[in-house]
């Protein structure tokens, strides 16, 4: 499902600008209608630290977050890319007509699973699910017809390396849309939002650290970019290239 954090730039210019226009708000607007006193700036200081220690939490939190399904997602293109090696080098058990129809096969469905980690245009990427649904249909129809005809272990054992690539396709799609919650998204916002409202409140001379209070939302805004950028599958500058499949791609080939 689409949304804005698909999009790692659209997330840094809105965060830079909320943020920012926070800190003006709590700058100008809030210290105008009730000046901090100085009996009470010490007892400010507190809550301000307490906030930016949380949004810092959240952050950390939610870029962990991130770095795991980042990691799963190579994981499983690793494991996908594992399966259909294995299960072309076992097309060798079937009979010589059917193991010919496999390996057919399996080349078109390996050039369908890079494409599926290299493309980034929506309706491409639904052609190429179409593809690849299709193309696992025809595969297990070409297994499934010897392991008929000839119920031997070593027919089954085929049949097997077979469900693994059926199965590591379904593993690696779910980890595509395991993405960071909007919620979690939402809460980030809001407590960097808190925390710019009160940097801005508790500026002493506006005019003197007007640009200061930019330096804690662009930080801010880095680091909300990096985590778009690492939890957007495709949307992002950091995504997972299909090294391994393009290696098995470059075997198939050779042999």
């Amino acid at each position: 499902m689409n949304n804005a954090t698909d999009s790692p730039l659209l997330v840094f210019v809105l965060s830079f600008f909320g943020l920012s226009l926070s800190a003006l708000i709590g700058a100008y607007f809030l210290k105008r209608r009730r000046k901090l006193e100085e009996d009470v700036r010490e007892d400010f200081s507190v809550i301000l630290a307490a906030t930016l220690t949380l949004l810092g939490l959240v952050i950390g939190f939610s870029f962990s977050m991130a770095m795991n399904r980042y990691d799963q997602r190579k994981n499983l293109e690793a494991a996908e890319a594992n399966a259909i090696g294995t299960e072309y080098v076992r097309a060798d058990l079937l009979p010589a007509s059917d193991a010919e129809k496999v390996r057919a096969l399996l080349r078109n469905y390996l050039d369908q699973r890079v494409s599926f980690y290299m493309a980034r245009d929506e309706q491409q990427i639904q052609q190429i699910n179409a593809r690849t649904a299709q193309l696992q249909t025809e595969l297990w129809s070409a297994v499934m017809a010897p392991a008929a005809a000839q119920q031997t272990p070593t027919v089954a054992l085929a049949v097997s390396g077979m469900n693994d690539v059926l199965n590591s396709q379904g593993y690696t799609q779910a980890a595509w849309w395991n993405r960071i919650p909007i919620a979690a998204w939402a809460l980030m916002a809001t407590i960097a939002v808190c925390c710019n409202l009160l940097v801005g409140y508790g500026t002493r001379n506006v005019k003197a650290e007007g640009l200061l209070l930019l330096i804690l939302p662009f930080v801010v805004t880095i680091a909300f970019f990096l985590i778009a950028d690492i939890d957007s599958p495709r949307g992002g500058v950091i995504r997972v290239a299909p090294h391994n499949l393009a290696s098995i791609v470059e075997s198939v080939r050779a042999q």
